[in-house]
């Protein structure tokens, strides 16, 4: 069972491993991700690491809520924590915050 530290190292280091281990985890988030980092010009691990950002920064109470509660009923916590942030950054209205077009700063 992976940990989100070594799950988000993966998505640091090479995006190749990262974007499989998305595809085996979660076929669908993989396609919402392919398609929403396409629409900002930016790679699927971009998005990802862009979504992990923007979830530490701009979720709010009852969005931290929900994640802890997901984590502390499941058997994989790391999973279930990217899944939910990509999940929020998926479904969250844009705004100037967050950070489309900015993935290398993450």
């Amino acid at each position: 069972m992976p940990m989100l530290g070594d799950i988000l190292a993966s998505a640091r280091d090479a995006a190749g491993p990262f974007e499989a281990w998305l595809r085996g985890a979660n076929p669908e988030a993989a396609r919402q991700v392919a398609e929403a980092a396409a629409g900002e010009g930016m790679s699927p691990t971009s998005f990802v690491r862009a979504a992990v950002a923007d979830f530490a920064r701009f979720a709010d109470a009852d969005d931290w809520a929900t994640l802890t509660s997901a984590i502390r009923d499941d058997a994989d916590p790391g999973t279930v924590c990217l899944l939910g942030m990509v999940q929020w950054r998926l479904t969250v209205p844009a705004c100037a915050h967050h950070s489309a077009g900015r993935s290398e700063a993450v």
